[in-house]
């Protein structure tokens, strides 16, 4: 293995030097706080079937995404305390948090997540 002084690897490989210094981080901003859920945004898009998250992920604010968690907990499509997470998520951490906004013809390019 090759050892390096430190200013001659930041030289020779700044982006590296940068990532190894976490200068380089990235920032998660959506969570799947449902298993079942997250497995199924992990498939494939043929014979995919849009989750809740997929479903708040067009909403364009707030009110319009608890009417959908409202809708489906009354529809049976989520559980009680699964709808409760999504809200508490929703009022902690915004509409963002559930992943950047679907817009139309997602699904045409082949996108599922």
């Amino acid at each position: 293995m090759t050892r390096y002084k430190r200013k001659e690897f930041q030289r020779k490989y700044p982006n590296l030097a940068d990532e190894w210094n976490e200068k380089g981080t990235i920032t998660i901003r959506a969570v799947r706080s449902d298993l079942r859920e997250a497995e199924k945004a992990a498939y494939n898009i043929e014979g995919y079937e849009p989750t809740v998250v997929d479903f708040l992920r067009r909403c364009e604010n707030d009110a319009q995404a608890l009417e959908i968690i409202d809708f489906m907990e009354s529809k049976g499509e989520i559980e009680s305390g699964y709808a409760k997470r999504l809200r508490s998520q929703l009022i902690k951490h915004g509409l963002k948090s559930f992943g950047k906004r679907k817009k139309p013809g997602w699904y045409e390019h082949g996108e599922t997540c």
